[in-house]
């Protein structure tokens, strides 16, 4: 079985995108898709396996997200939502979650 399973169609924005001062955010990850997919250019909304992407490349973008952020998401929060603002707002929510977390103890 392979785990490159193409989406159909660009996903849809969410409720929990990220907020506008994320846009520094926006920016980087569409740059990491990028430099990783080797485009000029990707919308916040450009899904990574419609621009060529696939599995084994996505674990590229996941690596230098925790490297770069210290946020580790798992694979299946990038198949959920495979965009720059997609997974800009699963590092907001991972940031607040640790953060509540943090003043929790």
């Amino acid at each position: 079985m392979s785990l490159d399973m193409p989406v159909t169609a660009p996903a849809a924005a969410t409720p929990d995108a990220a907020p506008p001062e994320d846009s520094a955010l926006l920016t980087e990850l569409a740059g990491l898709f990028g430099r990783i997919l080797e485009l000029d250019r990707v919308p916040a909304d450009g899904n990574f396996f419609l621009l060529g992407g696939d599995s084994l490349i996505a674990t590229r973008v996941l690596s230098a997200v925790a490297r770069g952020h210290g946020v580790e998401l798992a694979f299946d929060d990038f198949l959920a939502d495979p965009t720059p603002a997609g997974l800009a707002a699963r590092i907001v929510a991972a940031r607040a979650d640790h953060a509540a977390r943090a003043a929790a103890r």
